[in-house]
């Protein structure tokens, strides 16, 4: 059997995650949420009550930190934590401890190695330009940031938050991802340029899969 890779890249609430899903399901193969892992790997730094920015207790809780995926939940040491990592705190805070190199390398390596063992999706910021530079299949999902801060607000489903200050946070998370030293979120050269801005997620769907379906 073939082991082939699909590389999904693009900022906060281009609705890459959703489309990988999906994408998963239709082509019957695995899905891996990389950016769960950072997000997972940033709620244990702060229950376990550490600065996030306190690059030796990053490096201390490493080598405590283990993470798997089942039926769609994400296990941190055995312990199912979806429900509390889907928060803009999480996703500020999963932002800054990617942009240290000996979490990135721990993190890449785990999704090489699944990588390798499977056919397999993966969505993130760097999958493919660091994690699958050989992907056969590489794509950029963007969108509009005005669109994305509505969607997100649509996600989040809270009374608690209003658009300006998810607006704001979109634009803030870009910047720190774009412009982080380390394995930066930037288009691979050979990936394909899909916006969303303007499509549902079934056009988005249809679209990738007419491209994967051409060349199979």
């Amino acid at each position: 059997m073939t082991i082939y890779s699909i590389a999904i890249d693009g900022p906060s609430g281009s609705g890459k995650s959703t489309l990988a899903k999906a994408l998963a399901e239709k082509l019957n193969i695995d899905y891996l949420d990389t950016g769960a892992m950072y997000r997972a790997f940033a709620y244990f730094v702060i229950t376990e009550g550490f600065d996030i920015h306190d690059e030796k207790a990053l490096m201390e809780l490493l080598s405590k930190f283990s993470i798997d995926f089942s039926q769609g939940h994400i296990l941190l040491n055995g312990e199912n934590i979806e429900g509390h990592i889907r928060t803009q705190e999480i996703d500020m805070a999963a932002s800054i401890v990617s942009t240290f190199r000996m979490v990135r390398e721990k993190m890449v390596d785990l999704q090489q190695r699944l990588a390798e063992s499977k056919s397999m999706i993966l969505d993130g910021r760097d999958i493919g330009t660091v994690v699958l530079p050989h992907a056969k299949y590489k794509f950029y999902i963007t969108a509009r940031p005005e669109i994305r801060a509505k969607r997100r607000l649509l996600q989040m489903n809270s009374s608690n938050t209003d658009y300006d200050e998810i607006y704001n946070q979109i634009l803030k998370r870009d910047n720190q991802d774009m412009t982080r030293k380390n394995s930066p979120l930037k288009k691979a050269e050979d990936a394909i340029l899909i916006d969303t801005s303007d499509e549902t997620p079934e056009d988005t769907l249809y679209r990738i899969l007419e491209i994967i379906q051409r060349e199979v």
